[in-house]
């Protein structure tokens, strides 16, 4: 049931925010901006989970906090979520202002959070003669070529301004590059034999081809596949097959059953450790 609904035009997102805060609310608080959206989801009055279509956790409630036009509506439900965001509302909305022009400054350089950064040497040489902050360095031992922006925000417990500033540096310095080797395929479920089932999705060698050439897959052969799928990510064992066209995934009936994933959804592929 809708218990709150307005135009932010009228009221600005963090008044709404600090009213579900003092008022111990629980719900999703949907927002929508033109043609972007997003949610909060709120417990007990604390913002604990966001997500955008692009990003979670803190930065998909940064984006949404700086919405200014648009419209809203809490729904009063109870919800089951990721605690992706540990700050206290007010913590949370002063953060939000504090770095509003450090991100908006750092996401018009990496425009795409789901891209993968990927250090191009190792340590010592990666940082020799560059200044970063101890809080920089904590950034480091996640960026292994696999994880995205996002994820790397996630494992590494930072904002988003630490980990894109720390991208920053080394990319300036010519010691990281930027990948995208994210693909959109369709789900078909894989042909086997009567009596085998297979442990392994398939995707065609073309795409082996493509990932190989870039730098962290060059020199070992990929044999995972992290599968971004509706209800999450989830990593599986992947072989390369002739046969197969290059935007499909095959994947075996019986994961296709406990993923409850019809056949011909889209969803997005790429490398995975």
């Amino acid at each position: 049931m809708s218990t709150l609904r307005g135009n932010l035009q009228s009221i600005s997102l963090t008044d709404v925010v600090q009213l579900l805060n003092v008022n111990r609310k629980t719900g999703k608080l949907h927002v929508i901006n033109g043609r972007r959206s997003g949610t909060l989801f709120v417990l007990n009055g604390d913002v604990v989970h966001a997500e955008t279509p692009l990003t979670v956790g803190e930065s998909a409630a940064f984006e949404v906090l700086e919405w200014d036009k648009g419209e809203f509506e809490f729904v009063a439900v109870k919800f089951k979520c990721p605690t992706s965001i540990r700050r206290s509302v007010q913590d949370l909305l002063m953060e939000s202002a504090r770095t509003s022009d450090s991100r908006k400054r750092l996401r018009s350089i990496f425009t795409n959070l789901h891209a993968v950064p990927w250090p191009v040497m190792k340590e010592p040489q990666l940082t020799q003669g560059l200044k970063l902050f101890p809080e920089d360095r904590r950034v480091l031992p996640f960026l292994d070529g696999f994880r995205d922006f996002t994820e790397v925000m996630s494992a590494s417990d930072l904002g988003e301004v630490a980990v894109l500033q720390t991208c920053l540096t080394l990319k300036e310095a010519g010691r990281l590059q930027v990948l995208e080797p994210g693909i959109t395929v369709s789900v078909q479920t894989m042909k086997t034999g009567f009596f085998k089932k297979a442990n392994h999705v398939e995707l065609s060698k073309t795409v082996e081809s493509v990932w190989r050439m870039m730098g962290p897959y060059r020199n070992e052969p990929v044999r995972n596949a992290r599968i971004i799928w509706p209800d999450g990510p989830a990593v599986e064992p992947v072989q390369f097959v002739s046969g197969i066209e290059d935007q499909v995934l095959a994947v075996p009936k019986e994961l296709m059953q406990a993923w409850n994933l019809p056949e011909g959804i889209f969803v997005s592929v790429r490398p995975a450790p």
